[in-house]
């Protein structure tokens, strides 16, 4: 348990930032009156994703391995912590879609018909609920987070 710490602490900042930032967005009327342009906006979760992706690498590298690690062990580090992030991921679906933004999956389904996205309701509805959101963000935090890690390990890895 000593050995993941340090990436279970992260998944935890993780989780937390992911809360604050869909509560900004629901703020910001992306989940309601704006939410034409949420498609578009919500990617730019992708900056404090990396960024915190890199921080834990950081940590990992300064306090585990006293500033010395290889690419393997922080493709490793990094592996293990996306694992932590998408276990977490159901719950903290589960918090967006019922406590910061339950308005938000009635408010997309009636929009994507109305711009035509899908035909029906029940089309919107299959893709739009919280099972197929707790799915994918799971599948894609995991995804996500290795593909960061094998790219920022390129940079933070201590060169021989």
């Amino acid at each position: 348990m000593k050995n993941v710490k340090i990436e279970i602490k992260w998944a935890i900042f993780f989780a937390i930032m992911t809360l604050l930032w869909m509560l900004l967005e629901n703020l910001c009327g992306l989940h309601g009156k704006y939410i034409d342009y949420h498609l578009y906006l919500t990617n730019l979760f992708a900056i404090p994703a990396i960024w915190f992706m890199v921080l834990a690498l950081k940590d990992k590298k300064r306090n585990f391995y006293h500033g010395k690690m290889g690419y393997k062990q922080g493709l490793v580090s990094g592996i293990i912590l996306s694992a932590f992030i998408a276990l977490l991921s159901p719950l903290t679906q589960w918090v967006i879609s019922y406590v910061i933004t339950p308005e938000y999956f009635p408010n997309v389904i009636k929009r994507s018909v109305e711009i035509g996205y899908y035909k029906t309701t029940a089309e919107a509805e299959a893709n739009f609920n919280f099972k197929n959101y707790a799915i994918n963000s799971t599948i894609f935090a995991f995804v996500f987070g290795v593909i960061t890690t094998a790219i920022a390990m390129i940079f933070i890895r201590t060169r021989r």
